[in-house]
């Protein structure tokens, strides 16, 4: 299992969901969609209702995700 390099960002350890949109290159609604059913990282929602991840939930869900060579 390979860790990831933690990143720093404006927000701390918080990503926005634009940055995680980018590192896992999917787009908006593919991620709604993993979100609904249950198969996303986990979310905090801001009561503006800004969604954000925290960089190590990321990291734990793709090393969950990966797969053996």
């Amino acid at each position: 299992m390979t860790t990831r390099p933690q990143r720093t960002t404006p927000t701390g350890n918080l990503l926005t969901l634009a940055e995680v949109l980018d590192e896992l290159r999917v787009p908006r609604s593919t991620f709604f969609r993993w979100k609904a059913t249950g198969r996303a990282p986990r979310t905090i929602k801001y009561p503006n209702g800004s969604l954000y991840v925290r960089r190590r939930d990321l990291d734990n869900w793709l090393n969950d995700h990966e797969e053996a060579a």
